[in-house]
C-alpha cells in the first residue's frame, strides 16, 4: 500500500462520514477560483461626483427686490408725512403683493436663501411698522390731515371753545386785567404779611401763557394765564401762626373782590375724605400737616388764586423733605414758607379781541 492510500484509510478510519482529504497541492483551480474575489474588490467604485452648484433662480431676486423697493417707498412717505397713503387700499394691496412673492420664494430650493432675505426686509419694513411712526410723527407735529373732511378742518380752526359761550370770554376779564389785578394783589400782601410778621420775599419762576385747545382738534385764540409765584424766605410754622397768616391773606382777597379763602386740607369743610386729606397733605389733622392749601376765585371772572404754606418740621419720615428738595431744585423756590400764585383759564388777549370776533362769524351755531 502506497503511502497516500495509508493516509488515506487513517483519515477515513473514525472520520465517521467526514469528506476526504484534499489531494496533495489541493484541488485543481481551487487557488484561482479562491484569488478572483480579491481581484475583484480590488477594483475600487468611481466615486459619485456632487452636483455643482445652482444659482438662485429669477424668482428670488424677484422678491429680494419687489421687498426692498416697498420698504424704500414706505420711508419715503414716512418721511413726507403721508399716514394716510400708508394705511390707503393701494399701500396694503401691494403689501400683499409682497408678501406673497416672498412666500412663493421660500418655497423653492434655488430662491429661498434670497426669498429669506426679502422677508426680513419684509418684516422689518411693513405697512404696520411704518404705518406706526409715520401716526406718532404727524400726532406729535399735529399735521396729520388728510383723513379729515373740510367741515372737520374749519372747526379746528374755531377761535373760542367748545361748551363756552365766545359772549362770556368778551364779557370776562381779558389777560391784560387779570395780569394787573393779580400783580396788584400780591403786592397788597406782600406788604401786609411783611409789616405784620417781618417776612421778606423772592419771586419763583416766570409768567406762562399756555394756548387752550378749543375741543374741536385745534387751538383756540385763548390762553391759560400762570402768574410768577411770590414765596417767603422764611418758614411758616405752627398753627396759630398759620391761622394768622391765612387770615391776614383773606382780608386782602376779599377786598380786591374775590370770594373768600377755601381750604382743601381741612376736612372739616373742604368735604374731602379724610384718608384722601391725609395722603395728600400728610395728615388729616390741619396741626400736623406738611402741606396747607388755600384757593379763592372771582367767578364769574376766570381768576384763581393759590396760597400754600409748606412746613418742614412737620415732615415725618423725610419723604417730604425730598419731595420739596427735588422741586427746589427745578424751580429754585425756598423750601418751606408760603408761596402765591394766579392762575386764570380761556383768557383773550385785548390785542386778539378785534380778530377774535371777526373769526366767530364765520362760526353760526358754535358754542
Amino acid at each position: 500500500m502506497s503511502d497516500h492510500e495509508q493516509q488515506r484509510a487513517r483519515y477515513l478510519a473514525g472520520a465517521e462520514g467526514a469528506p476526504p482529504v484534499p489531494p496533495p497541492g489541493g484541488y485543481h483551480g481551487a487557488r484561482r477560483q479562491a484569488s478572483a474575489p480579491a481581484r475583484e474588490s480590488a477594483v475600487a467604485p468611481n466615486p459619485i461626483s456632487p452636483d455643482p452648484k445652482q444659482p438662485a433662480n429669477a424668482l428670488g431676486w424677484i422678491a429680494l427686490a419687489i421687498a426692498v423697493l416697498f420698504a424704500l417707498t414706505l420711508l419715503g412717505t414716512l418721511v413726507a408725512g403721508g399716514t394716510d397713503v400708508l394705511y390707503g387700499v393701494t399701500m396694503l394691496t401691494a403689501q400683499l403683493v409682497v408678501v406673497g412673492t416672498v412666500v412663493a420664494a421660500l418655497f423653492s430650493p434655488r430662491a429661498r436663501k434670497l426669498g429669506a432675505i426679502a422677508l426680513i426686509v419684509t418684516v422689518l419694513f411693513n405697512v404696520a411698522t411704518v404705518g406706526g411712526m409715520s401716526a406718532l410723527q404727524t400726532s406729535a407735529a399735529g399735521s396729520y390731515q388728510g383723513a379729515k373732511s373740510a367741515d372737520q378742518k374749519h372747526a379746528e380752526a374755531y377761535p373760542g371753545i367748545k361748551g363756552t359761550d365766545p359772549q362770556e370770554t368778551l364779557g370776562q376779564q381779558s389777560l391784560e386785567e387779570v395780569r394787573a389785578q393779580s400783580e396788584e394783589l400780591f403786592a397788597d400782601i406782600r406788604t401786609r404779611l411783611t409789616q405784620e410778621f417781618g417776612y421778606t420775599w423772592v419771586p419763583v419762576g416766570d409768567e406762562d401763557l399756555r394756548p387752550e385747545r378749543n375741543g374741536y382738534g385745534g387751538e383756540s385764540m385763548l390762553v391759560e394765564y400762570t402768574s410768577a409765584a411770590w414765596a417767603t424766605e422764611q418758614p411758616v410754622q405752627g398753627y396759630a401762626r398759620k391761622q394768622a397768616v391765612m387770615a391776614a391773606i383773606n382780608d386782602e382777597v376779599v377786598r380786591h373782590g374775590l370770594w373768600e379763602l377755601y381750604s382743601f386740607n381741612d376736612p372739616t369743610g373742604s368735604g374731602i375724605d379724610p384718608s384722601m386729606i391725609a395722603k395728600l397733605y400728610g395728615s388729616d389733622d390741619p396741626r400736623t400737616q406738611h402741606t396747607w392749601e388755600y384757593y379763592t376765585e372771582n367767578y364769574p371772572d376766570p381768576m384763581r388764586f393759590y396760597a400754600n404754606i409748606y412746613d418742614l418740621s412737620n415732615d415725618r419720615d423725610g419723604g417730604f423733605l425730598a419731595a420739596r428738595e427735588a422741586q427746589t431744585a427745578r424751580t429754585g423756590e425756598p423750601l418751606e414758607g408760603l408761596q402765591l400764585v394766579v392762575i386764570a383759564s380761556g383768557v383773550l388777549g385785548e390785542a386778539d379781541r378785534d380778530e377774535f370776533e371777526t373769526k366767530l362769524q364765520e362760526y353760526p351755531g358754535f358754542e
